[in-house]
């Protein structure tokens, strides 16, 4: 049976992290992946360019049973400390908004920066494995493979959550979780597009491809970012960072008027312009397309001269405040994070070492830690990762 110090299952950012730093202090390490190719979220992420972590980090960015759980790891190995590692690697970046930051090249750079520090640090990577039985005996862990038995000392768990099954998503770590006697709290899509019933979609499928920004809210959270209509309903990072808090049967409430001064645009428009068209006033405010949406939804062949003050009244509340209910959202297939997971009850804050099983850890998206759009999740990979890989 092959034998090593530590074994860490998932080669995505947690893991890579992890491995990185236990072989750093000499540990006698393995990281395994069912998959192809190491760091794929990585890979995809920021359309190619990996908003690898934000300016802004914070627990109130957080969602959880527990915010402060993340407050620990999050403090010791902090964005500033994961710049410097990309300025040490030579990567270029920028901020893109909101304290986003984004690789100026390919995500791929950060993986192979990854995979070369551990293999560098004396750690192996195999991929293409698939994991079976896992069992804890005798102080140490034996995980069955297709390529036969491994033992460790210390096993890791950074499988990931359920987002995006197509890049091989499976739940394992809850599985183990549950099988060593931890809690998971509910799970669910997370920073995913919402969807609607027919009755809506009659309105917004005709916009499918019109951006513009918004703020949308629930009766928890507000967010002021950009939406975008689609065939399906709504997406774009509005939208995906309402979907955190939004819950089934709850309505979600849209001002399409954000930063616009779009009353006073109407009221100028009717009296220089009489004879213009409302979709001409409106589109000085709102993307063309939707304001010929507006124009046949209010006031069909309306000129400016003819809207009256109560028909503007309607249309501007309505735009300010429009309100619809989701029937779902476009599920774990599209998701880019998964909300809940391992109860942070169940774990040391600052090891990530599970409470009742010396030498069993949970890291990244598999925990009940679950950040904002916009770098936060990577952060906590690199925060959680680090934090474990420092006591293995």
């Amino acid at each position: 049976m092959e034998q090593v110090d530590v074994i860490i299952l998932g080669a995505g950012a947690a893991g890579l992290f992890a491995g990185i730093e236990a072989a750093k202090r000499g540990r006698k390490t393995l990281v395994v992946d069912h998959a192809r190719a190491p760091g794929e979220k990585i890979r995809i992420s920021g359309g190619g360019r990996c908003n690898f972590t934000n300016l802004g980090i914070g627990v109130d960015k957080y969602l959880s049973d527990n915010p402060r759980f993340a407050l620990s790891a999050l403090k010791r190995y902090t964005q500033w400390d994961f710049i410097a590692r990309m300025d040490r690697w030579g990567i270029a970046w920028h901020e893109k908004t909101l304290g986003q930051l984004f690789c100026d090249g390919p995500a791929t750079q950060v993986v192979q920066a990854l995979v070369r520090d551990l293999a560098q640090a004396g750690g192996q990577l195999r991929l293409g494995v698939q994991v079976g039985d896992v069992a804890h005996r005798d102080g140490r862990f034996v995980i069955e493979t297709q390529q036969g038995a491994i033992s460790a000392a210390a096993l890791v768990v950074a499988t990931g959550g359920k987002s995006i099954p197509k890049m091989g998503a499976t739940g394992l770590a809850y599985r183990l979780a549950l099988q060593f006697g931890l809690g998971v709290t509910e799970t669910r899509p997370a920073l995913v597009p919402l969807t609607f019933a027919e009755q809506e979609l009659d309105w917004i499928k005709p916009l499918a491809g019109v951006a513009l920004d918004v703020r949308v809210s629930t009766e928890r959270r507000s967010f002021d970012e950009a939406m975008l209509f689609t065939h399906r309903g709504l997406s774009g990072p509005a939208i995906l960072q309402i979907s955190s808090y939004w819950r089934e049967g709850e309505a979600i409430t849209l001002d399409l008027t954000r930063h616009r001064t779009l009353e006073a645009t109407l009221k100028q428009a009717r009296g220089d312009s009489p004879r213009a068209a409302l979709r001409t006033g409106l589109a000085a405010a709102v993307p063309e397309r939707l304001a010929r949406h507006l124009e046949e939804r209010f006031a069909p062949g309306a000129v400016m001269g003819q809207v009256s003050n109560l028909q503007m009244g309607e249309l501007l509340k309505s735009l300010q405040s429009w309100t619809l209910i989701p029937v779902g959202s476009e599920g774990y297939r599209t998701a880019e994070v998964t909300l809940g997971g391992i109860d942070t009850k169940d774990l040391d804050g600052r090891t990530l070492q599970a409470r009742n099983v010396p030498g069993l850890y949970f890291v990244g998206e598999a925990v009940d830690v679950t950040g904002w759009l916009g770098g936060y999740n990577f952060q906590w990979a690199w925060s959680s990762g680090w934090a474990a890989g420092q006591v293995v």
